[in-house]
């Protein structure tokens, strides 16, 4: 735990350009905004489905 705390501490700006950097040789810059669609998706059903389980289940039906 205090390895990955420190690790997250040592992310600056050199290492996020050489990252997207990484990305763009990876992928090339036509699927770049596919990636994001598709994880854009992701995460709004995520969100989508842990709304859906704090409900209770007794609201979710009013007949």
């Amino acid at each position: 735990m205090l390895m990955a705390l420190t690790f997250l501490g040592m992310i600056g700006g050199p290492q996020i350009i050489l990252i997207i950097a990484v990305v763009l040789l990876l992928f090339g810059g036509r699927k770049i905004p596919e990636l994001m669609k598709g994880l854009g998706s992701g995460i709004k059903e995520f969100k989508n489905a842990t709304k859906e389980e704090e409900t209770p289940k007794g609201e979710d039906k009013k007949d």
